[in-house]
């Protein structure tokens, strides 16, 4: 298991929370195989024996997301031992996974957002300006969380007004900012250069000079979602807002594929159905025999 995990670290250069993610549920599994049949060896391990473990879990009332996230770091895991000959067969062939319930992306309304970022903020105070850098680069640079926190100084580019996103996998993207974000981002770093006597090359910290922690990010967006209906108030919901407010405003899909840095199409689709849901609304108010 080591090996496969170096793998996925160096090789693969997945993410440090991904990494995690597949690292835990191999332990998990491991686990299991200890308490029900009293062995640790992967390589033994026979297609009835997943089958009961993702049965176990699924008595435990885990959801089938999570039961599928688990399947996928086997699967994984096996096809790397395949191809090493470290075993003859994989025994997560023929198993599927499970069907999840489709749910649309929770996102926030256009003028519900836009009441928001009207909202006046202290642009004198370098937690106030950091805050609102948080806010606007979630929602209109649509930034993943571990994007976010890990942005640099350097990825600033202010004469072409872009910021530079390295990604699952390390892939690079450049993401086009606008004109008031891009005169945001020149203001707070001027503001951290005067407020922060040390540098630090993060672009995003806090008053000790330590760079911003996820759970300060989740604070500051629940804190700026706070007035809106929406139940689920996370930074991916600003995720979510950024691609849905551009296919409702007629964004080409593929360009919002790569302004996500999403590997596939079919990833980015899951934003249509949002946009059909709004047309549905429109000629539902609009038309005559609705």
């Amino acid at each position: 298991m080591n090996e496969f995990l170096q793998y996925l670290s160096s090789e693969k250069r997945y993410s440090k929370r991904t990494f995690e993610i597949y690292r835990d549920n191999l332990q998990q599994f491991e686990a299991f195989l200890k308490s029900a049949y009293d062995t640790v060896d992967f390589n033994t391990v026979k297609t009835p024996q997943i089958r009961t473990w993702l049965a176990e879990l699924k008595d435990d009332g885990l959801s089938e997301t999570t039961i599928n996230g688990k399947l996928t770091a086997l699967k994984s895991f096996y096809r790397y031992q395949l191809k090493h000959e470290k075993i003859k067969t994989n025994p997560t062939l023929g198993i599927v996974r499970l069907k999840q319930k489709k749910r649309l992306p929770i996102y926030v309304q256009e003028r519900q957002i836009q009441n928001l970022l009207s909202e006046t903020y202290d642009q004198g105070d370098f937690e106030s300006v950091r805050n609102r850098i948080v806010i606007e680069l979630l929602y209109a640079a649509g930034l993943r969380l571990s994007e976010l926190v890990n942005l640099k100084n350097q990825d600033i580019n202010h004469d072409q007004k872009t910021v530079r996103i390295f990604g699952k996998g390390s892939k690079e993207r450049i993401i086009p900012l606008t004109e008031t974000v891009s005169l945001l981002l020149l203001s707070y770093q001027e503001l951290k250069m005067a407020t922060l006597p040390q540098f630090n090359e993060y672009l995003l910290v806090n008053l000790k000079n330590q760079p911003l922690k996820r759970h300060k990010v989740y604070k500051i967006v629940q804190d700026f979602l706070m007035q809106t209906p929406i139940d689920k108030r996370s930074p991916h919901v600003l995720r979510h807002t950024f691609a849905t407010h551009l296919l409702n405003n007629g964004a080409d899909l593929n360009a919002v594929k790569e302004l996500l840095g999403h590997s596939s199409l079919a990833a980015t689709q899951v934003y249509t159905h949002n946009s059909i849901e709004k047309l549905k609304q429109s000629y539902e108010t609009a038309h005559p025999r609705a």
